[in-house]
């Protein structure tokens, strides 16, 4: 059995050789929407590509309207083209994506997550609806395109550190420290009860764990020692350490505790607040307001800051060449007509 491209070029068939296709018995698996190069680009790629972005904007493959669709397919047209483009330089090239280097990744994928083969396919479909080959599959054109980015555009991008030292002087807002903040907490929890497997409440234990808590802030906000508070009644894992964790990052905290902490200056204690099993105060320790890192210290950030600026208008100078010397045959009228239309506006 062998794949056959149909002579109208709009349909891959799959035929079971000369016989039946002298008959003319053939069965369309693919739908053609563009050759470049020859190279075809098909609906199937295209629908997938559709529901990537659409769940890139939270938005599930369940809901598409064609209002999203006539949004987004434009830009996925000029892109899936762009792709072929730098994928069939790369080629010519010689660059290559083997075995090794996809074993190299998906080992690290492995690791990280802790798992193995079989729960590596499991977690990709799942949360990516995508098999073992599509992932070597957008990889291998990944590693192409960048490599293609890194030979044709990589020798223009020699930054001077007068240059580096520029950007830094007029973009000083994005190499700034964080806003954090260190905390105590003081964690009450409400007694429950297991009936028929459910975790159960009593809504008199609720109260008094409350009241617990109120107590407890008011003694802290008069002026008790918040560590002695805190070894003698908390119940989190954090009492050993008299309540003491972590210094956060403002912008990692929930909005919630973000909104209850706001201004609140060290020594201050937050008002109670209830989760799922308990009622937690905190106490603020400390707050460090975001800095200018100095230049030393984020050099290598602003090489790439400006590397990244610059390799996009430089990716499309590329691909405009690229263009000019390519032979884009069109198979959807509709389809062409919107990249068209996309592309007159770049």
């Amino acid at each position: 059995m062998k794949k056959v491209l149909s002579l109208i070029g709009v349909c891959v068939t799959l035929a079971g050789g000369p016989a039946l296709l002298a008959q003319g018995k053939s069965e369309i698996i693919e739908r053609v929407i563009v050759r470049v190069n020859g190279e075809i680009f098909t609906q199937s790629e295209l629908t997938q590509r559709q529901i990537d972005a659409l769940r890139d904007q939270g938005k599930s493959a369940t809901t598409l309207n064609q209002a999203d669709l006539d949004k987004i397919t434009p830009d996925l047209l000029v892109g899936a083209v762009d792709d072929l483009l730098l994928v069939q330089r790369a080629r010519e090239m010689g660059v290559k994506f083997d075995d090794a280097q996809f074993k190299q990744y998906t080992d690290k994928l492995k690791k990280d997550n802790k798992l193995d083969d079989e729960g590596l396919k499991r977690e990709l479909m799942a949360q990516e609806n995508m098999t073992i080959e599509q992932l070597r599959q957008r990889l291998e054109r990944t590693y192409m395109i960048t490599s293609v980015q890194e030979h044709e555009i990589g020798p223009s991008m020699m930054i001077t550190q007068e240059e580096q030292r520029q950007y830094y002087e007029q973009h000083k807002d994005k190499f700034m420290t964080p806003a954090t903040v260190t905390l105590r907490e003081l964690y009450v929890a409400i007694p429950s009860v297991t009936l028929s497997g459910r975790e159960l409440i009593n809504p008199a234990d609720e109260a008094a764990s409350r009241k617990k808590i109120e107590d407890l802030r008011d003694r802290a906000a008069k002026g008790e020692d918040f560590t002695q508070l805190v070894s003698a009644n908390s119940e989190a894992p954090s009492k050993s350490a008299g309540g003491l964790l972590p210094a956060y990052n403002l912008a990692d905290l929930a909005p919630a505790l973000q909104e209850l902490i706001g201004t609140l200056q060290p020594g201050a204690i937050t008002a109670p607040i209830k989760g799922p099993k308990g009622f937690q105060i905190f106490r603020v320790e400390a707050r460090a307001v975001p800095e200018v890192r100095p230049f030393v210290t984020v050099r290598p950030q602003v090489d790439a800051a400006i590397k990244s600026e610059r390799l996009e208008p430089q990716t499309q100078k590329l691909l405009a060449r690229l263009r000019s010397q390519a032979v884009i045959e069109w198979k959807d009228d509709r389809y062409r007509d919107a990249y068209q239309k996309r592309m007159a506006q770049n």
